[in-house]
């Protein structure tokens, strides 16, 4: 294949998708009926499918309001000064298209596999900042597609210090304790497999992409309102006007925030030291809040980046409910449970993997959350893997490909992404199908034969 082909075949491909593949909200509605459908063909009565209907519309609210926290408070941070100019200087680092391309993925990695919710946030900053300054050196750079590398270096949470079933699998009294009691994060985030995943993803997806890159590039340039926010890195810090009355004074002061954050540091103390209670999702956000009051250092700037993170989150606020409707269905019917078991028939120990990576991507596509597919698939899941004689832990790592899959070749996480660097996100959406395809492949492979 020469590469002019190469470059011709990968455009079309990437326009396709921008051409066939629907908006979230649509996306979502296709979704609910066509498991509306399956679960009537499965012979559920229609009292029973509006029933599961009913239990899952609003079951994520609280879960939907810690992620919106998440993503608000995260997408916050992402704005403060401290982290603005730091991917700035690093963005002036690379000096070639392909150093562009391979510090772009690693920043955005190592980001993702800190946190998650940070990494979303900031990974499309990463691709902004690197573009504009690819541009300035007159280096040639697609920013959409740079947008696709670093929605793929995010896959590295799945494995990383934020994984949702590993964490939640480590931590007493969880829902399965009494089936598999409390599995260690040496044996799931930081085993020889899971390590070996991470880093043959990131080789192969760093390679993939300087393989990949369109010839004929779309500079950011041509992205004037993703251009600018590579300019707004003192958008916060214009100078305080005088005569200011208390009220005033007191949203510009830092006081405020260090008492705030005095009354937080003591709760994240009383959680780990006096009450000896593991890491999750409050305790994330209260960290989250913490770092954010901290480095805007005064009300009126932590206002400003809170009001523009809600604007961007509206995908988590809204869809979650549709998908949460979806996962009513297949929970409180017989959806669930017949693909579970149609699964579990068929597998042995070298299909296991595979198996439990594929269903676990058909259900990602209905359920945004990896804990909430965790807590959908986690029984069969683990059952499953002591009936065909390979560890839990395998299972646990396997149902985490397939989860990620999902974020691939599913709109959801796409809106969020472009809603913050403020493109359409059926632009780089083909692009990351792509890098999803080398994720499962890697991941069936490593999960097979790597020792977990």
């Amino acid at each position: 294949m020469t590469p002019q082909s190469r470059d011709r075949g990968l455009d079309r491909f990437a326009n396709a998708m921008s051409r066939w593949v629907p908006d979230a909200i649509t996306a979502g509605v296709i979704l609910t009926f066509l498991t509306l459908a399956l679960a009537l063909a499965l012979g559920n009565p229609v009292s029973r499918v509006m029933d599961a209907y009913h239990q899952g519309l609003w079951m994520l609210l609280p879960f939907t309001m810690q992620m919106t926290l998440i993503l608000v408070l995260s997408l916050a941070l992402a704005t403060t000064p401290f982290f603005r100019r730091a991917i700035a200087r690093l963005a002036r680092v690379p000096s070639t298209r392909n150093q562009f391309i391979t510090l772009a993925f690693l920043t955005g990695g190592v980001t993702a596999y800190v946190y998650w919710g940070l990494g979303y946030a900031l990974n499309p900053m990463i691709a902004i900042y690197f573009a504009a300054e690819a541009e300035r050196k007159d280096i040639e750079i697609d920013f959409p597609f740079l947008l696709a590398v670093t929605t793929a270096a995010q896959a590295l949470w799945q494995y990383g210090l934020s994984a949702s079933a590993p964490l939640l699998m480590a931590s007493p009294g969880h829902f399965l304790q009494d089936t598999i009691g409390v599995i260690p994060l040496s044996t799931t985030i930081w085993s020889p497999a899971a390590m070996i995943h991470e880093v043959v993803f990131a080789a192969a997806a760093i390679g993939a992409a300087c393989w990949m890159m369109p010839k004929t590039v779309r500079p950011i340039s041509r992205f004037p309102e993703s251009h600018a926010l590579a300019k707004a890195v003192g958008a916060f810090e214009q100078e305080e006007p005088r005569g200011l009355g208390l009220a005033q004074r007191l949203e510009r002061s830092p006081l405020v925030p260090l008492a705030v954050s005095s009354l937080l540091a003591a709760w994240l103390f009383y959680h780990f030291v006096m009450k000896r209670l593991s890491h999750d999702i409050n305790s994330l956000n209260t960290t989250l809040l913490l770092l954010t009051l901290l480095l805007h250092r005064t009300v009126k700037r932590f206002a400003a980046a809170v009001e523009q993170g809600a604007g961007r989150s509206w995908a988590v606020i809204v869809l979650y409910h549709l998908y949460a409707g979806v996962a009513g269905l297949i929970q409180f019917t017989a959806v669930g449970d017949k693909v579970a078991r149609m699964a579990a028939s068929i597998c042995t120990t070298s299909t296991f993997p595979f198996i439990t990576a594929a269903a676990g991507a058909v259900f990602a596509c209905f359920i945004p959350s990896s804990g909430g597919q965790w807590t959908v698939q986690g029984f069969v899941t683990v059952k499953t893997a002591m009936a065909v004689g390979v560890s839990v832990q395998r299972g646990i790592l396997a149902l985490g490909v397939g989860d990620h899959v999902g974020n691939f070749i599913t709109p959801f996480w796409y809106v969020v992404i472009a809603g913050i660097a403020r493109v359409d996100f059926r632009s780089f959406f083909g692009y990351g199908v792509l890098f999803g395809v080398i994720w499962f492949v890697i991941g069936v492979v490593v999960f097979t034969f790597a020792p977990c």
